[in-house]
């Protein structure tokens, strides 16, 4: 199963572009900072991860301000290129 759901705060957002069908999709990076324990040790993560959200729940992501947190629920995918990772958005709290 591929979901990822993370709390995390907007640190980037693109300008609204269209797919070939007339999607609406935004781009962004998002930042997350928390506590986790690991081998029972408490460590700190923080980390920066590019994101995209297709379809009508591209009109919330546009109301969040920068710096605003929220709850994303999603799945992760390759970029086009095969470098990296990206973070679909498919459900926003």
């Amino acid at each position: 199963m591929n979901q990822l759901v993370l709390s995390a705060q907007l640190l980037e957002r693109g300008a609204v572009r269209y797919t070939p069908a007339g999607l609406p999709v935004i781009d962004m990076c998002l930042k997350h900072e928390s506590q986790v324990q690991e081998a029972g040790t408490p460590r700190k993560v923080s980390m920066e991860l590019k994101a995209v959200v297709i379809g009508g729940l591209s009109q919330r992501v546009s109301a969040l301000g920068i710096g605003e947190s929220a709850c994303f629920t999603g799945f992760l995918a390759a970029q086009r290129n095969g470098r990296g990772t990206v973070f679909h958005i498919t459900a926003l709290d």
